[in-house]
């Protein structure tokens, strides 16, 4: 007897029951010309009539999302740095300033760096002048983007709350919930028992470092990494944009005081500009110009335990000790901590430094300490001596510098792409970037937000 999938008895019910061919899609009373631009758009727009489209067409027609473009001799401007920030760049570049003869260069794969290696938090919660208004554009772009850019983020606004452990610390929360409502950005003082409602199961009762209460930034949540670098690099790419990747950057060439383009692994490729936004490889770039940083670089772990079952629904940063976490949509529980604390260029992390964020993890909530570590990764930290970043032009004319972002570069995705953009196509600081100048080490303005000093591995 025959088995029921056998490929004998596949052919003879396609030959008993044939398949009709699913039958073309029609627009009523439309000219040809037009039924073939309205399949393009479809075809390229992500929406649900594409996603009904390609089924009747057996998903067959999807594109790539982006071309994996070969280098042109020479470009108005080259992005060095593939990452979230190099590719929101090239994104606003050509969508807000219609400069689209760029090119941006990833010495790996997109989605490779930083980008992808991180908590995935995005928040606006700062307390100083000139970091207010910067995160809060970030916040505002971050919940307009999947309509700008036609791609699924999964922005996912579910609240930050920074817990509360002493009474000092309520009175600085509480000085900077003011200044964030001053700016426009939305903040709540919560007591303890309001914490208690919206997170029952952390350690009130028992802990070394009781929860007194928490500073509540509604508005904060998470966003999908991999799906920002892929979203900002379709995007980019359908305006013209040239997307290289295994092009690393082996030089800069600069005559009489100006850029005049890259060498690379690929050959020389020629700009009339070139914006440098390479994160945690900033200095090694940098001195390739002859330039020297104020900034080091720093191994950043992150961590996903096993998949669980819904159990915090928000975000939540441990006010006794620096850890953080949330949960993934696939149920991961998605927490971080301190950097490594050395420097180095290896994106990896050590033991000891697990073991002290999974001990502040079990401190907030015991029932942690039950959960199996899935996998862990590390990414690249360009840590500034005051914690802020600097978007600026550089000595070098034509050459703009993007770096020391500490903690906070993913959440700075679309701030940090657009007013890079609007510095380098206008020649202006964006009005939110005015204070992050690379000479404020020099002059004295720095832009302390934790108040540590000029220790880079304490920001």
């Amino acid at each position: 007897m025959q088995h029921a999938r056998s490929p004998q008895r596949q052919e003879y019910k396609k030959k008993l029951y044939p398949v009709p061919s699913p039958p073309p899609l029609r627009f009523p009373s439309c000219a040809p010309c037009a039924c073939r631009r309205s399949i393009a758009v479809l075809s390229d727009r992500y929406s649900i009539l594409s996603v009904i489209s390609q089924a009747l067409r057996g998903h067959k027609g999807w594109k790539p999302a982006w071309r994996d473009a070969a280098p042109a001799p020479s470009y108005d401007v080259v992005i060095v740095g593939g990452g979230g920030h190099g590719l929101a760049t090239a994104y606003y570049l050509a969508s807000r300033y219609g400069i689209r003869n760029v090119a941006v260069l990833e010495k790996g794969w997109i989605g490779g760096g930083n980008v992808g290696r991180n908590t995935t938090i995005i928040r606006s919660n700062y307390g100083l002048p000139g970091n207010i208004p910067f995160y809060e554009l970030s916040m505002k772009l971050w919940e307009s983007l999947e309509q700008d850019i036609n791609y699924n983020a999964m922005v996912s606004q579910r609240g930050v709350l920074n817990l509360i452990h002493s009474d000092g610390q309520r009175d600085a929360y509480a000085r900077r919930g003011n200044a964030m409502r001053l700016h426009g950005v939305d903040a709540e003082l919560l007591d303890r028992e309001a914490v208690r409602a919206m997170y029952p199961f952390l350690n009130f009762d028992h802990a070394r470092f009781p929860i007194k209460g928490g500073l509540l930034h509604r508005r904060g949540g998470t966003v999908r990494h991999d799906a920002v670098a892929w979203g900002y690099a379709r995007a980019a790419d359908r305006l013209g944009v040239d997307i290289i990747q295994n092009c690393e950057v082996t030089g800069l060439k600069i005559e009489h005081g100006r850029i005049l383009g890259v060498d690379t692994k690929r050959g020389f490729i020629g700009a009339k500009t070139v914006a440098l936004s390479v994160a945690g490889s900033s200095s090694k770039v940098a001195a390739m110009a002859g330039m020297r940083l104020p900034i080091e670089s720093h191994v950043l772990q992150a961590f996903v335990s096993e998949g669980l079952k819904p159990v915090i629904p928000g975000v939540i940063t441990f006010g006794a000790g620096h850890f953080y976490i949330s949960q993934s949509d696939k149920g991961g529980l998605v927490f971080g901590g301190d950097i490594d604390g050395y420097n180095s260029y290896a994106q990896r992390g050590n033991l000891p430094t697990i073991e002290d964020v999974c001990e502040g993890g079990v401190a907030l909530m015991p029932a942690i300490g039950r959960a199996r570590l899935l996998r862990h990764w590390a990414g690249l930290m360009d840590m500034s001596m005051d914690g802020s970043p600097i978007i600026d032009r550089t000595p070098v004319e034509g050459l703009y510098l993007n770096a020391g972002w500490c903690y906070g570069g993913f959440k700075a995705v679309p701030a940090a792409g657009l007013c890079l953009a609007h510095l380098v196509a206008t020649g202006a600081p964006h009005e939110v970037a005015t204070a992050y100048r690379l000479d404020r080490f020099a002059t004295g303005h720095v832009i302390d937000e934790k108040g540590m000093g000029a220790q880079p591995n304490l920001h």
